[in-house]
C-alpha cells in the first residue's frame, strides 16, 4: 500500500485588500541561530549561577551534618528542624498571619476599586492614602509605625488624654493586629490598581445587556464582573501570599531579632539560625518553606483553571 504523504495545511493570512496571502515559514540560518544563541547565553549563564546552582548547594547542606565531616544523614536534619519549638511557633505565626493578611488583602482591595468606579467624595485623598506607600521605602513606613504605635507614641499620647491607660503595642497581644494593619496599608493600593484595571476591563456591552435583562447591581456584579475578575484575583492572591512571607523585614526594623512571640516569623527563624552558622537546619528549613509555598501556589492554580473553565462555560 502507497503511503499517503500528509501536508501541513500552511496558515492562510488576510492582507488589507481583503486577499488570502499563503504563510511560507522561514527557515533560520546557522548565523541566525548563533546571534539567538549569544544573546541567551548571559541570560541561561546567570540563572543557572543564581538560581540553578545555589538550589543544588542548599540541598547538599540539607543532607550533610556538617561543613567539616559532610556525613550524608538523609532526613535527620528535616526532622529536626520539623521537632524543633523554634521552628514551629514561627511556622503558626506566619501561617496565622498569612490567613488572616491575604483574604483581607484581596477583599479590602476589591471593594476599594469598586467603590472609587463611582464619584464618591473625596475620592483624590482616598487613592493618595492608599497609593503612598509605593512610593516610599520600608524603612519609612516603619519610622511612621513607630511613631504611632511606639510606647510614648501618638495613639498612647492620645489614649491617655482620653484617661486610658497606654500599651506597649509591640510587646502584648495586639502586635499581630499591629502588623496586619501596617502590611494592609503597606499593600492595598498596588492590589486596588490591579482590580480597577480588571474593572475597566470588562466589556461595556455585556454589562448593557445585563441591564436591558433586568440585572441588577449586585447580580451583575456576581454573575458578570466577578468572572472577569477571577485572573485578577488569582494573581494578587499569589502576590499578597509572596508579601505575607516577607513581612519579617517590617518586623525585624520594628523589633529587631527576637520580637514578642506572636511575631516571631519563619525567616526570623532562618536570619538567627544562619548567624548560628547551622547551614544544614537553614537549608532544611528553606527547602520546608518553598515546598509549602509551591504546593499552596500549584492549588491556587488548580482553582484558577476550574474558574476559567466555568467561565468558559
Amino acid at each position: 500500500m502507497a503511503k499517503k504523504n500528509k501536508k501541513k495545511e500552511q496558515p492562510v493570512i488576510i492582507n488589507s485588500a481583503g486577499e488570502e496571502v499563503k504563510y511560507h515559514k522561514k527557515k533560520r540560518t546557522g548565523k541566525e541561530r548563533l546571534s539567538a544563541n549569544l544573546f541567551l547565553t548571559p541570560s541561561f549563564i546567570g540563572v543557572m549561577i543564581f538560581f540553578i546552582l545555589p538550589s543544588f548547594v542548599v540541598l547538599y547542606y540539607a543532607n550533610i551534618d556538617g561543613i567539616i565531616a559532610q556525613n550524608f544523614v538523609g532526613l535527620k536534619n528535616f526532622k529536626d528542624v520539623v521537632s524543633n519549638s523554634a521552628f514551629q511557633s514561627a511556622a503558626k505565626n506566619t501561617a496565622f498571619f498569612s490567613l488572616i493578611s491575604v483574604p483581607l488583602a484581596i477583599i479590602l482591595s476589591l471593594l476599594m476599586a469598586i467603590l472609587l468606579e463611582h464619584e464618591i467624595p473625596g475620592r483624590g485623598f482616598f487613592r493618595t492614602f492608599f497609593l503612598s506607600p509605593l512610593m516610599v521605602p520600608v524603612a519609612s513606613i516603619v519610622l511612621i509605625w513607630r511613631v504611632l504605635f511606639d510606647n510614648h507614641g501618638a495613639i498612647n499620647d492620645a489614649i491617655a488624654f482620653i484617661g486610658g491607660n497606654p500599651v506597649d503595642w509591640m510587646k502584648s497581644d495586639y502586635s499581630m493586629l499591629v502588623i496586619v494593619i501596617l502590611f494592609l496599608w503597606k499593600n492595598l493600593g498596588y492590589n486596588m490598581i490591579l482590580f480597577m484595571a480588571a474593572l475597566n476591563a470588562v466589556p461595556k456591552e455585556v454589562l448593557e445587556v445585563s441591564v436591558l435583562d433586568g440585572a441588577g447591581a449586585w447580580k451583575q456584579f456576581w454573575k458578570i464582573k466577578f468572572r472577569y475578575l477571577t485572573p485578577t484575583i488569582f494573581f494578587v492572591g499569589i502576590m499578597s501570599l509572596i508579601n505575607s512571607f516577607k513581612v519579617f523585614r517590617e518586623v525585624y526594623l520594628l523589633t529587631g531579632d527576637y520580637p514578642f512571640k506572636s511575631l516571631y516569623m519563619l525567616q526570623h527563624y532562618m536570619n538567627n539560625t544562619f548567624k548560628s552558622l547551622d547551614y544544614q537546619k537553614l537549608s532544611a528549613a528553606a527547602i520546608i518553606m518553598c515546598g509549602v509555598m509551591i504546593i499552596i501556589v500549584g492549588l491556587l492554580f488548580v482553582f484558577e483553571n476550574k474558574a476559567d473553565k466555568d467561565m468558559e462555560g
